[in-house]
């Protein structure tokens, strides 16, 4: 990295640059003087519209953004944390630099003729690829009928009006980093529809070596957020959970900053779910994940992992 350019890497995806626009503009306010320019680039994820665990499954998308970070071709990269596999390593010579603050963690609903999720008629079709949200809608509403569904928020968007579904269930800060929340009709509360981990969380990716340049960025980094990611994060690597693994949960700094961590584990058909919920005294961060998955393991939730295909 020169001293007054960065180069950031990231997916292509509309959403993906539309975050790194927000990159560059925390950083232009804190250190004005430093320049950036953006380097995108197509992810496997992005080009693969079939089933996920046929190409690794998530590190689907932070494959070929990892491998421009490792060959100098960029110095920095954005990525969403819920897209960054937890049940290994990040790529070895790189390290997480920031987390930036937390966007909304929920799910919206998008419903054309307006219906919230308690009013939609049985038989409703509702496009969504994700095993999480498939998971939980077969057991809080198995009336409803999940039709696969992949590509970028707008994509979606455009099939659900071309009448390839009835309804669609999106990330809110997703809709609002396109600036697409008008088209939401209902937001579920975390309870309603458990979000997945990393949740709303933007990460800053470095070189290790790179010391001026974590320097730098680490400004950009909010401290609760940090927490939250820690924890989430280990409770995902302590229960290697994989692409197709419906594992959801969040970690939240109460405003006394108590770190809590509510998580959960569903078969696939969402007729088993495996609860737990702890806050971390005088733990920090990590044990508390750890802690949250041993809970988890001691109810089974290693046969349920282990017992879905991927």
């Amino acid at each position: 990295m020169s001293s007054d350019l960065i180069r950031i890497v990231s997916r292509d995806s509309p959403m993906a640059l539309a975050q790194v626009e927000r990159v560059r503009a925390e950083l232009a306010a804190l250190h004005p003087d430093v320049k950036t320019t953006v380097l995108p680039v197509k992810t496997t994820g992005d080009k693969w519209m079939g089933d996920l665990s046929q190409v690794e499954g998530k590190g689907a998308f932070t494959k070929e953004v990892d491998a421009a970070l490792l060959a100098g071709e960029a110095d920095l990269a954005v990525h969403c944390v819920k897209d960054v596999p937890a049940d290994r390593p990040l790529p070895a010579g790189t390290t997480f630099a920031a987390f930036l603050t937390r966007d909304d963690i929920r799910d919206a609903l998008i419903h054309p003729g307006g219906l919230t999720l308690d009013e939609l008629p049985d038989g409703t079709r509702i496009g969504t690829s994700s095993v999480r949200r498939i998971a939980q809608l077969s057991a809080s509403h198995p009336h409803l009928e999940c039709v696969p569904m992949r590509g970028n928020a707008n994509r979606r968007l455009e099939k659900l009006e071309a009448g390839e579904a009835d309804a669609l269930l999106l990330a809110v800060a997703g809709l609002e980093r396109i600036g697409r929340a008008d088209v939401i009709t209902e937001i579920l509360s975390p309870e309603v529809m458990v979000p997945p981990i990393g949740a709303g969380v933007l990460a800053l990716q470095c070189r290790e070596g790179d010391k001026d340049l974590i320097d730098l960025v680490s400004d950009l980094g909010d401290r609760d957020t940090y927490r939250e990611t820690q924890a989430e994060r280990m409770l995902l690597h302590v229960l290697q959970g994989h692409c197709n693994s419906p594992i959801a949960g969040y970690a939240r700094v109460e405003r006394g900053g108590e770190l809590s961590l509510r998580a959960t584990v569903f078969s696939p058909d969402g007729k088993v779910v495996l609860n737990a919920h702890e806050w971390a005294g005088r733990l920090d961060p990590a044990t508390l994940g750890t802690s949250v998955a041993v809970a988890l393991l001691r109810q089974g939730a290693r046969d349920l992992i282990d017992g879905i295909p991927h």
